[in-house]
């Protein structure tokens, strides 16, 4: 079935928990990871909570990767949602799994914009 977009939901387990409530580490963490996947990144933010914790925010042309930290869980997640068909998710998966030290990775995908319309009336190219 086609769609406008997808969103591949990553959770990472056990991870290097220091790295976890490094904010700057994180949002490097996560440009390199769009980076390496193909994207165009154009802008990012980020927060740091108290007592801890980082949520970090790339926008990227093809729409956005983000990340969300519990350090005392040792668990992050991960939501990248992406249009067309440039952008190798796998790639920003492999890095993401190494640069956390993840021990698990759970991944489930979402189709998004699934539209019934006759393939010569929609703008956008389907993935």
């Amino acid at each position: 079935m086609k769609a406008l977009g997808r969103t591949s939901l990553v959770e990472f387990y056990n991870c290097a928990t220091t790295a976890l409530d490094d904010r700057q580490k994180m949002v490097d963490i996560l440009l390199k990871s769009a980076e390496l996947s193909g994207a165009t990144v154009i802008k990012n933010t980020s927060f740091h909570f108290t007592p801890q914790g980082v949520s970090a925010i790339v926008v990227i042309a093809e729409s956005h990767f983000a990340i969300h930290t519990w350090p005392e869980y040792s668990y992050c997640a991960v939501d990248m949602f992406t249009c067309g068909e440039a952008i190798d998710e796998s790639k920003a998966m492999q890095y993401l799994k190494k640069a956390l030290q993840a021990k698990s990775v759970s991944v489930v995908e979402v189709k998004r914009g699934i539209l019934d319309m006759p393939p010569d009336e929609l703008k956008h190219k389907m993935v």
